[in-house]
C-alpha cells in the first residue's frame, strides 16, 4: 500500500473513470471522498466495499460542482471529513454535441463550467490544505482533446485544452514546493458517455454496437481498443508517488496512438 494514510477526492467517482481512479487509490491505502451522482444505496455499497476490501475510510458526496460555491464546499468537506486532503483527481465532466452555429448557450455554459471552471475552483480551495500537509498531488483528468479537436465538440474541446494550461500554470506556481499538478489525456474509454456515442451510431446507421464502437476506434484510436478506467488508475497511482515528484506540469496521454498521428 504505497499511498497508505494519504487523503483522496476524486470529483466524478460514482462511475467510469472516477471510479476506476479511486478504487485504484484505496488499493493502494488512501482514505477517500466518493463524490458524483446515482443511486445513493448503490453508491453507498460501494464505499463500504472499498473500507472491507481495503481496510480504508471511505464517504460520499453528491455536492454539485457546477458553481464556484458547490466546488468550495466539496473541498472544504472533504478535508474534514478526512482530516486533511493530499490527493485531487479532477474528473467530473459532461458533454453535449452539435456544430457551433447551433450550440446552445447554456450548454457550452454547464460544460465550461464543470469540466473547467470546477478544476480552477476545487485546486484554488485544496491548495492550502496541501501547503498545510506539506504533501499536495493534483492530477487533472483532460483528454486527447486537450491536443487535438474533433466536430461538434467546440465546449468539450475548449474546455479540456484550458484544463492543459491551467494545468501547467498550477505546476508552475507549486514547483518549489511538495506539490505537483499534471494532467491525464485519455483517448477513448468505454465510459457511459462513450456509449451513449456508440448507441446512437449504431441506431442512425443501423448496424450493430460492435460494428458502431469498431467505426468510432478506427477514426480516432490506431490501437483498435480502448483505454481502460484501471489503466488510468495506475497512471493515477505513479503520479502520486514520491518517484513522480519531479513530473509536473506534463500532460501524460495515454490514448492508443491517436494525437500520435
Amino acid at each position: 500500500m504505497i499511498l497508505k494514510g494519504k487523503r483522496a477526492v476524486v470529483t466524478g467517482s460514482t462511475s467510469g473513470i472516477g471510479q476506476g481512479i479511486i478504487t485504484k487509490l484505496a488499493s493502494e491505502g488512501c482514505d477517500v471522498v466518493v463524490h458524483g451522482f446515482g443511486d445513493g444505496k448503490e453508491i453507498q455499497s460501494f464505499c463500504q466495499s472499498l473500507s472491507a476490501e481495503f481496510g480504508i475510510k471511505s464517504h460520499y458526496l453528491n455536492t454539485d460542482i457546477g458553481t464556484a460555491k458547490g466546488c468550495e464546499d466539496l473541498i472544504h468537506t472533504s478535508a474534514q471529513l478526512l482530516n486533511g486532503l493530499d490527493i485531487l483527481v479532477n474528473n467530473a465532466g459532461i458533454q453535449y454535441t452539435s456544430p457551433v452555429e447551433t450550440f446552445p448557450p447554456e450548454k457550452w455554459d454547464a460544460i465550461i463550467a464543470v469540466n473547467l471552471s470546477a478544476v480552477f475552483h476545487t485546486t484554488r480551495v485544496a491548495l492550502p490544505f496541501m501547503r498545510k500537509g506539506d504533501f499536495g498531488r493534483i492530477i487533472n483528468i483532460a483528454s486527447a482533446h486537450g491536443h487535438v479537436a474533433s466536430e461538434q465538440k467546440a465546449a468539450y474541446v475548449a474546455a479540456k485544452h484550458a484544463v492543459v494550461g491551467l494545468t501547467k500554470v498550477t505546476a508552475l506556481e507549486t514547483a518549489q514546493e511538495n506539490i505537483t499538478c499534471n494532467a491525464i489525456c485519455p483517448g477513448w474509454v468505454l465510459t457511459p458517455l462513450v456509449q451513449q456515442q456508440i448507441d446512437a451510431r449504431a441506431k442512425n446507421q443501423n448496424i450493430s454496437i460492435e460494428e458502431a464502437s469498431a467505426q468510432l476506434l478506427f477514426e480516432k484510436q490506431p490501437s483498435m481498443a480502448f483505454v481502460t478506467p484501471q489503466q488510468l488508475g495506475a497512471l493515477a497511482v505513479f503520479l502520486c508517488q514520491d518517484e513522480a515528484s519531479q513530473i509536473t506540469g506534463s500532460s501524460q496521454l495515454i490514448d492508443g496512438g491517436w494525437t500520435a498521428r
